[in-house]
């Protein structure tokens, strides 16, 4: 099972929403083929289906055998989430306390 994120990448990259993100993956699954597929079949299906799934599991394969295209991959994705109002939240390390990951947020947060 893919991390969380690449599924989320996968479904932008289904919707051809990040231009930017869409050309960086066609072009590393360009010499495979079963990956080409992949992302050509996810195309317009929703952020859940098993294309997308599919893919992300792609994305997954290529990340781990590929550091580079990874870190291409994590900071083309961090910086179109960004600029198309997502939120970027990165916890690291171990923590000791807690953490709150959120968009907007109305009112107050308590820890209990």
């Amino acid at each position: 099972m893919p991390e969380p994120i690449l599924v989320a990448i996968a479904a932008a990259l289904a919707a051809k929403s990040a231009g930017n993100l869409y050309d960086l993956v066609k072009k590393k699954f360009a010499a495979h083929k079963q990956a080409t597929a992949a992302l050509d079949a996810a195309k317009g299906t929703a952020p859940d289906s098993p294309e997308v799934h599919t893919l992300a599991d792609h994305l997954a394969t290529a990340s781990t055998t590929d550091p580079d295209f990874a870190a291409a991959l994590q900071a083309t994705w961090t910086q179109v989430s960004a600029s198309t109002g997502g939120v970027v939240n990165e916890v690291s390390g171990t923590v000791h306390g807690n953490v709150v990951q959120a968009r907007d947020i109305q009112g107050g947060i308590t820890f209990s």
